[in-house]
């Protein structure tokens, strides 16, 4: 074995990058995710086209590599490339998620297990510097909140708002009609995070959106999949997750999974402020309770009158 390969680096190129990500300069940042958004193929072409695809200069795909502790970028592809040979030899990387279907008592087990190694996986590639980056974007009251996701994800989006307004102010769900998201855009500034839900067949109204909050000067924190939302290109922070169904849809398991871990460490970030809140909030529902009428009460209850009641 030659000297150069001798002294390459440990670990996958995916997981040296996600270990790396949070050290990077904002440009080699692009060249990290643009390589994890199409791995390994991004990696496998040559420098001028990893750098065009991360809208970088050459000199910065160089960097890139460097920093990650290969000698250049030939051992990064070599280092690809034994991978690529070790993956397709691999069982379990054959094994296609949307195989048919075991029947009866194996039914349930697969699902199982199934979703519980798509949440594993998602986690283990989460670079630790993005997630704590997010959440100190969560946590800081200085800024305002404001929560965005697509046809399925806006499930999700709205888990996260109703969770983070227990926690703190200043959170609200983008609403849906165009005139609003217009006012939002044209109040924006770096006093605005932008939480953005975009997951493979992307919402270009969801980008754009996403595209003219960051334009405006607002912060985006952008929740994706693998492949990575062309929101990416604007985002601070981006955190992906798995999406593979045993079914024909995607699956956002994953996807409230992380969204239940960023609830988790916003408790903890908060600390005493959030638990006041959370009893703040808890003294008021008491008090708008049905026993303890109030005129912020939206609705009465219906109340049946009898006959001989007239």
């Amino acid at each position: 074995m030659d000297q150069d390969e001798t002294d390459r680096p440990p670990g996958t190129v995916a997981q040296l990058t996600r270990d790396r990500l949070g050290e990077l300069s904002a440009g080699e940042r692009k060249v990290g995710r643009a390589l994890l958004s199409a791995y390994p193929v991004a990696g496998l072409e040559t420098v001028a086209e990893l750098a065009s695809r991360a809208g970088v200069s050459a000199p910065t795909v160089v960097r890139f590599v460097a920093r990650l502790g290969f000698a250049g970028y030939p051992q990064l592809q070599r280092a690809l490339m034994s991978e690529v040979h070790a993956q397709m030899g691999s069982p379990v990387q054959q094994y296609p998620l949307q195989a048919q279907m075991p029947a009866g008592e194996d039914f349930l087990r697969f699902n199982a297990e199934t979703h519980a190694g798509l949440i594993h996986r998602s986690f283990q590639d989460l670079p630790v510097s993005e997630f704590e980056a997010a959440v100190a974007l969560l946590c800081d009251e200085t800024l305002r909140v404001h929560v965005i996701g697509g046809r399925f994800s806006h499930l999700v989006a709205a888990y996260l708002v109703s969770h983070l307004q227990l926690l703190r102010g200043g959170v609200h769900a983008v609403p849906p009609d165009e005139f609003s998201r217009t006012a939002l855009v044209a109040d924006a500034g770096r006093q605005d995070l932008l939480v953005l839900f975009d997951y493979r067949r992307y919402d270009p109204a969801t980008v754009r959106l996403g595209e003219a909050m960051a334009a405006a000067g607002a912060r985006v924190l952008l929740v994706t999949d693998p492949w990575l939302s062309p929101a990416a290109d604007v985002a601070e922070v981006v955190l992906s997750t798995r999406v593979e169904s045993p079914s024909p849809f995607d699956s956002l398991v994953p996807g409230l999974a992380l969204v239940e871990t960023l609830v988790t460490a916003v408790v903890e970030g908060r600390g005493r402020d959030g638990r006041s809140r959370v009893e703040r909030l808890e003294s008021v529902r008491e008090g708008l309770s049905p026993e303890n009428p109030s005129p912020l009460e939206p609705f009465a209850p219906e109340t049946k009158v009898s006959p001989q009641d007239h």
